[in-house]
């Protein structure tokens, strides 16, 4: 906190109560009465935030946030490639809320108008409620926990002590997710306006989300035609994904079950003992899982040090910069000034931050170590002295490139637990600070995105900060609901499956890395993980060194990695939902980019909405009616 200037804490008074600054801020535009009256006139017409929030617009968050939770389920359980939904989101809460208020309008019923503050409010709460099914780590360290992973990663393993395994529960589950939740929530409170108005930190998410937002209230209905369809989930999310992800899943899933695992597999009796079953991590699973994660530490340790690096030289250079020297347009002047005014005038009191932060610390203190009781006490009180830290790093440098790196910033706490714990509780501690972490940290990151919507499109951070605590309330009960409605119908974690759940493997098995050292991989995988560790770090090194022509076309480590473990089956539909768009450019380059969102989603949740039932036929021991399967001769 120290690299915050004192000038920036003491601006938002400013703001509000110096005038003279105001006008010295416009005064190029020599019409300051002008501007006043044209702002005053927008606060009457802007709602208050109490009013911002609707029973209507909770029902369809409530109703969106569900979908979504339950496809993005799916998609941690089977490929744990996640494309971003924020602006579909926005999209489907536009259309739920519209199609909501014409059927009221034919039935003689009138309905409040619909403003662009409710549809932020809708798209945060919706938000919210699906993170916690994307971050909550049901496909990561909290199903490292169970037992069925713990076999798979070998009980005769050194580190991977007898018993350390954690069933998963709706109840513990529940609470550990609605108190490292909540915690986020008040993390980063006082330091909103500081990264929002005073850094002029873009959050480009964020930004998206309010430019379509507010695109939708000056187009109109034209925005509003699109329909579901059942179709696969991973040909909408290979549109929505950009061209270069899906082409480095073609090219992982090429090189590992193409090149890498055939010419493995016949070094068997040589490189590991030929009586041992493939899913032992003594064999080719071993080598499937670690080199997985070397590509992925490589490219998150590059993309760690490049942020950090980034997030310094830029705080280095706004603390040197002078600060009234900038040259801004007349429009760009005034549209700030409107901007921070409405930001500012229903701020969040700070001690509600510190207040829901302390009260929450020391809940979390005494019940973490009853939910985890090999995760000490003094390691959640470390954790959260910590995370405030984190939070305000992973948040500016979210807020300069839109890469999020709690996942990077909870391996680096999953390491340093499990040295620290020792053998014999290592795993489950390490897995459990982990999340901890990362749970913390992401959903600090998501509301300061949504701050950042929030601020462009006029609405009132008390309103967000509220629909932001319902959404993750919501999430809370939700997010388990959806896991176990996927763990209690299908054979969750089995690897020849179809829902693999990759990275719950790949989670404890840095774990046990980090109880054991390298005796844990076998033969010649070591070797093999420099090679692709360094791969990872060389590929980030050319893409960012490298003229952009050049640099644009270089895979991305973390995309290539998922294929190496999960398979090669879904890369090809993701690769057919990029070659649509790509053609759809060709053909219609003005209308890509607005109907794109609209088709993904329905391809997306119109897969998400028949999970359900096909989660009760699997229950009922049901087959589909039409199967098709190929035998071998």
């Amino acid at each position: 906190m120290q690299i915050i200037p004192l000038e920036a804490m003491n601006k938002e008074e400013e703001l509000i109560n110096d005038k003279d600054e105001i006008e010295s801020e416009i005064e190029s535009t020599q019409n300051l009465e002008e501007v006043l009256q044209d702002e005053s006139e927008t606060s009457k017409r802007i709602q208050p935030w109490t009013k911002q929030i609707t029973l209507r617009g909770v029902i369809a968050s409530i109703v969106i946030g569900s979908i979504y939770s339950v496809i993005l389920m799916k998609l941690n359980l089977t490929t744990g490639v996640i494309p971003n939904l924020n602006t579909s989101a926005a999209l489907l809460s536009f259309v739920f809320v519209r199609t909501w208020t014409k059927l009221l309008q034919k039935a003689g019923i009138t309905s409040v108008p619909f403003t662009q503050q409710e549809n932020t409010m809708i798209q945060t709460c919706a938000v919210a409620c699906y993170s916690i099914a994307l971050g909550g780590g049901f496909g990561s360290y909290l199903l490292g926990l169970n037992k069925k992973t713990y076999e798979q990663t070998g009980i005769d393993t050194e580190g991977n002590s007898p018993g350390s395994y954690k069933e998963p529960g709706m109840g513990w589950m529940t609470g550990f997710l609605f108190l490292v939740s909540f915690t986020g929530l008040f993390v980063l409170i006082p330091l909103r306006k500081i990264l929002i108005i005073d850094y002029k930190l873009t959050f480009p998410t964020g930004m998206a989300t309010a430019v379509l937002i507010n695109g939708f209230h000056t187009r109109g209905d034209k925005m509003a035609k699109f329909y579901f369809d059942f179709s696969m989930t991973y040909v909408g999310t290979g549109m929505i994904c950009s061209h270069i992800v899906n082409l480095s899943l073609l090219l992982g899933a090429v090189l590992s079950w193409g090149v890498m695992w055939p010419l493995i597999g016949k070094r068997k009796g040589d490189w590991f003992p030929a009586n041992l079953p493939e899913s032992s991590m003594k064999s080719l699973s071993g080598y499937e899982v670690f080199i997985s994660v070397a590509l992925i530490l490589g490219d998150g340790l590059y993309s760690f040090v490049k942020i950090i690096c980034i997030t310094l030289i830029n705080i280095h250079g706004r603390l040197r910069k002078n600060l009234n020297s900038a040259v801004v347009s007349e429009q760009e002047a005034i549209d700030d000034l409107k901007e921070n005014r409405v930001f500012i005038k229903e701020s969040i009191p700070l001690w509600v931050g510190a207040f829901g932060y302390v009260l929450l610390t020391i809940i979390s203190v005494v019940a973490i170590p009853f939910i985890f009781p090999e995760l000490k006490w003094y390691y959640v009180v470390v954790s959260y002295i910590l995370a405030p830290s984190l939070a305000f790093w992973n948040a500016y440098g979210v807020g300069l490139t839109d890469i999020n790196m709690a996942y990077n910033y909870s391996k680096v706490a999953l390491f340093v637990l499990a040295a620290l714990a020792g053998k014999e509780h290592g795993v489950v501690a390490a897995l459990a600070g982990c999340g901890l972490i990362k749970s913390i940290l992401t959903v600090s990151c998501t509301l300061m995105l949504d701050l950042k919507t929030t601020h462009l499109t006029l609405t009132s951070p008390r309103a967000i900060l509220l629909c932001q605590a319902i959404g993750t309330g919501i999430g809370c009960v939700v997010a388990p609901l959806s896991f176990f409605l996927f763990y209690k119908a299908f054979d969750v974690g089995n690897p020849n499956g179809e829902f693999k759940a990759p990275f719950a493997a790949i989670y404890r098995n840095m774990a046990i890395i980090g109880v054991q050292g390298f005796s844990a991989l076998p033969h010649h995988c070591l070797q093999l993980c420099y090679g692709f560790f360094g791969l990872a770090v060389g590929i980030n090194l050319v893409k960012d060194l490298s003229p952009r022509r050049i640099g644009k076309w270089m895979p991305l480590p973390f995309a290539m990695a998922v294929p190496f473990l999960v398979g090669a089956y879904f890369t090809i539909d993701m690769c057919v939902g990029s070659l649509v768009v790509f053609v759809w450019q060709k053909l219609h380059a003005n209308k890509v980019e607005s109907m794109v969102p609209a088709v993904a989603s329905g391809l997306i949740c119109g897969e998400g909405l028949w999970i359900l039932p096909a989660s009760i036929l699997a229950l009922a021991k049901i087959n589909p009616p039409i199967c098709m399967t190929f035998l071998a001769s």
